[in-house]
Formats: structure tokens, C-alpha cells, sequence
């Protein structure tokens, strides 16, 4: 098991609990980028791929465990993109 990749992944799953708390409570999409999402996840499904074949260790953990985050934060843009449509929606009907 590398220290280094340990560090990187605990590092960049620091950032995604807070990304997704802004998400949930925000109702909003602003900062977000489902392009970027896909591709973190895409990444991480990559690392995941990768240990499981190549270099089985419990950095693979990590992986999950980032995969899930972003994963979340993904589903929650999808939520709040759904959400301002209506809101759109019901702005438009009252005008």
C-alpha cells in the first residue's frame, strides 16, 4: 500500500463532505458541473478497477469511499436541477 496514494485520497475526500452538505442545503446547482462530476466518478471507478485487478490493497476503501461522496453530490445536483425547474415552472405560472 502506498502512503502516497492513501494521503492523495484522503486529501480529495476531505473536500466532499462539505461539497455535498452546500448541496443539500443550498437547493442549488451553482459551482456545480455534472461534466466534472462524471468524470471524478469516472476516475474513481478507474482506481477502484485498478486495485481490484492489479494491486489489491485497502487503499480500495478509499476509492469506495470517494466514489460514494461524489456519487451523493451528483444525485443532489440532479435534485436541485429537478427542483429549479419547478420553481422555474411556478415562477413562470404566477407572471
Amino acid at each position: 500500500m502506498s502512503i502516497f496514494e492513501a494521503l492523495m485520497l484522503l486529501s480529495f475526500g476531505a473536500a466532499w463532505p462539505f461539497s455535498i452538505y452546500k448541496s443539500y442545503i443550498s437547493r442549488s446547482m451553482e459551482g456545480k458541473s455534472p461534466f466534472f462530476l462524471v468524470i471524478i466518478i469516472f476516475g474513481y471507478i478507474a482506481g477502484i478497477l485498478h486495485k481490484l485487478f492489479y494491486q489489491y490493497d485497502l487503499v480500495i476503501y478509499l476509492y469506495i469511499l470517494n466514489l460514494l461522496m461524489v456519487s451523493a453530490d451528483f444525485l443532489l445536483y440532479l435534485r436541485n436541477s429537478r427542483l429549479a425547474k419547478v420553481h422555474r415552472k411556478i415562477s413562470e405560472s404566477i407572471i
